[in-house]
């Protein structure tokens, strides 16, 4: 049974109380605070728009380690055609507005609400989320933006506006993040987009020692 909190606390209970399916807590604000020991210790936001805020901690953990990314034949060929242009956090707004509007292939509703796309750009201003951006003739057209904390980056969310886009992006990230010293990713939960780059599940209990690890 998920617990309440409210804005009086940061805390959270323990990880290993969640339900099987993740949710550990309902309720508060996403506060800069709240959010940076959310991530500290391996929680995240998760909800729709007519939904009190609710925290999860899934077990398994989706997650990439980066040095084991998996790059078709097919994806080499344009990154080393460079066929898109690649920057990062040019246009954080403009990413979480994509990832919220672009329509997904299941037809599934965003979770990205209002209060947490304003979250995430004052996580931005504060230097503690990024984004990376593809371009082609100027035009975003994929991209991605998550948080960045010690050798870790929680992802949050991508898109694509075109073909390989997302994964052009996602793998450049993932090169820059290898070249900042990142060793871990969090994919929170599964895809089979991310499957196939590479991501696998990981018990909870060696997400949350990897982060105490690395985060520091």
């Amino acid at each position: 049974m998920a617990f309440i909190i409210n804005d009086e606390s940061t805390d959270f209970p323990p990880v290993s109380l969640a339900d099987p399916d993740g949710l550990l807590a309902i309720g508060g604000s996403l506060t800069f605070d709240r959010l940076m020991n959310a991530y500290r210790r391996g929680i995240f936001p998760w909800y729709n728009e007519d939904e009190p805020v609710c925290w999860y901690c899934p077990d398994p953990r989706f997650v990439l380690f980066p040095d084991q990314i998996k790059v078709s034949h097919s994806m080499k060929k344009l990154l080393k055609n460079e066929a898109f242009h690649f920057t990062i956090d040019r246009a954080f707004s403009e990413v979480i507005k994509h990832c919220r509007n672009t329509k997904r292939k299941d037809n599934a509703g965003t979770w990205i609400t209002n209060e947490i796309e304003e979250a995430y750009i004052m996580l931005h201003e504060k230097g503690m989320a990024h984004s990376s951006e593809v371009w082609k003739d100027g035009r975003l057209v994929g991209g991605l933006y998550g948080v960045q904390m010690g050798k870790v980056f929680f992802g949050e969310s991508m898109f694509s506006l075109e073909s390989n886009a997302s994964k052009f992006a996602f793998i450049k990230h993932v090169e820059r993040m290898i070249a900042d010293g990142v060793a871990l990713i969090d994919c929170q939960v599964y895809t089979a987009h991310l499957e196939t780059l590479g991501a696998e599940f990981i018990p909870r209990s060696l997400f949350i020692n990897l982060l105490n690890n690395l985060i520091g």
